[in-house]
């Protein structure tokens, strides 16, 4: 099956590389215009090397390779007045918005609820929770205007089960169920629906870097990739150690597609069977 999103056009944050931009791909794939942004740019705390304009650059480039427009902006969620704006334009540009996949988010340093520092609780609240609330609320009158759409958010198995010291992390992502769902009885009406992803260790370079090693093999002096999959798959029914990119885009694909025209307030693990643990 092809053509799945055909003539739509998805809003997508943070779309320069990973998560994002295997969404941006798949969809573009299946006939969807881009309309992409990330922040480009490294933030304080956060201990891994952030994206780059060259990679929002490569993301367009393979959105264009499929033959689909594509509008990109580096736009931090925090800042909801500059999102509005990149959104607004990109939607003169190409026509119309029918998706909002808010996606952006971070990670940083962890430690027990008690003794963790305010900054690093405040910057993932305010990437986590409080951009993907900025991202739909930019997005809404859009769908509306377009007479309804589908919007996904981006949580984690975290925002279903807890883990012990990432609590600023877990909270964001329970909050982030909590968004969806609000959403999803304000919006149904206007034939908006609103879903949520709930990916375990994904591929990433928020999950494949020196700092991840070191945190869960703390007892070797180098550890790699190799080091850490025994005890990713540990959190696994499936014997996967972690899922793809694009695993996580495939079930947002079905999310916004017709096939799923009726499904809104869903919570959907793409968890390699970690929340039967």
């Amino acid at each position: 099956m092809t053509g799945r999103v055909e003539g739509k056009v998805a809003f997508i944050t943070g779309a320069a590389r990973g998560q994002g931009r295997s969404h941006a791909v798949r969809l573009a794939q299946e006939g969807a215009d881009i309309i992409a942004i990330d922040v480009c740019r490294q933030l304080d705390r956060v201990p891994f090397p952030m994206s780059t304009p060259e990679d929002l650059a490569e993301t367009a480039d393979l959105v264009k390779a499929q033959g689909r427009r594509v509008v990109t902006a580096e736009v931090d969620v925090r800042d909801y007045d500059e999102m509005k704006a990149a959104l607004d334009s990109g939607v003169e540009q190409l026509g119309r918005l029918d998706i909002v996949i808010a996606n952006a988010g971070i990670g940083n340093e962890g430690g027990a609820m008690a003794d963790l520092e305010e900054p690093l609780w405040d910057d993932m609240i305010a990437v986590n929770l409080t951009g993907v609330w900025k991202s739909v609320k930019a997005g809404i009158p859009h769908l509306v205007a377009a007479g309804g759409g589908a919007v996904v958010l981006t949580s984690s198995v975290g925002g279903l089960k807890a883990y012990p010291n990432v609590g600023h992390y877990i909270a964001a992502k329970h909050g982030v169920v909590g968004l969806m769902r609000t959403f999803a009885v304000e919006l149904g009406y206007q034939n908006i629906r609103v879903n949520s992803v709930h990916p375990t260790h994904v591929s990433t370079d928020m999950l494949l870097n020196d700092g991840t090693y070191k945190l869960f093999r703390p007892d070797l002096e180098n550890p790699g990739p190799d080091d850490m999959k025994p005890i990713c798959q540990m959190f696994h029914t499936l014997p996967v150690p972690w899922v793809d990119p694009v695993d996580v885009s495939n079930a947002i694909l079905f999310l916004v597609s017709d096939e799923a025209r009726y499904l809104t307030g869903v919570a959907l693990p793409v968890d390699a069977g970690s929340m039967l643990k």
